[in-house]
């Protein structure tokens, strides 16, 4: 068993279905969590757990995260373009640089989501990653908990995925020690999930074997 094992989903479990395991009424078989929506079915089929190592759209999937801190991922999904037009395409070094004046217009932006200390923790957040980047790079970094190589998992119910991990909690300690804000250890584990650090679809799911096959396709 790897260090991530234990726990509940960390998934997007507001759309959890009443069944846990896989539907059988599909013409691909899919983790339940995306449940009918056309646009989570697209996020599930098309993004999440396929390996990312572009720092900057490492930078805005752990900000977006944090925003859906309280809330349900879906909402931030239907708000991202808003986010991305709003926060300059989460562009560190632009984000860096936000005044008092930038936040105050955030705050009336109603595209997003407008959570003062989340859009200043954003603010933050920029500059703790602009420093990691300056070094090591953020995406080196990140990878390097799990010595640059996805966990690969086999779980075969939405029951047995964890919400959090002894791994993800010391992510999370590690980059709140530099700055991070919003990065809880459920944040930082469902985080790892999107970006294929972990490769938590289910092994009935027809995205679980292409996403094995992304992470393979990386030297």
């Amino acid at each position: 068993m790897n260090a991530l094992c234990g726990g509940f989903a960390a998934f997007p479990y507001e759309m959890r279905p009443e069944t846990s395991s896989l539907p059988s009424a599909t013409s691909k078989p899919r983790c339940p969590w995306p449940g009918v929506d056309p646009l989570y079915l697209a996020y599930h089929d098309e993004e999440w757990g396929v390996p990312e190592h572009d720092p900057r759209a490492l930078y805005e999937k752990l900000i977006l995260d944090g925003f859906q801190a309280g809330l349900s991922w879906i909402i931030v999904l239907r708000k991202r373009e808003a986010f991305r037009a709003a926060f300059d395409h989460f562009d560190p070094e632009k984000i860096a640089r936000y005044d008092r004046a930038k936040i105050e217009a955030l705050m009336q932006n109603a595209g997003i989501i407008r959570n003062r200390a989340k859009i200043e923790g954003t603010v933050t957040s920029a500059r703790a990653f602009l420093k990691i980047q300056e070094g090591e790079g953020f995406s080196d970094y990140l990878w390097g908990f799990f010595d640059g190589k996805t966990i690969q998992n086999s779980y075969r119910d939405m029951t047995e995925i964890p919400a959090q991990t002894p791994l993800s909690a010391k992510i999370a300690k590690d980059l709140k020690s530099k700055g991070f804000n919003f990065c809880g250890p459920t944040v930082v584990y469902a985080f790892c999930q999107a970006t294929g650090m972990v490769n938590d679809h289910l092994v009935g799911c027809w995205r679980h074997k292409a996403c094995r096959a992304h992470a393979k396709r990386r030297v």
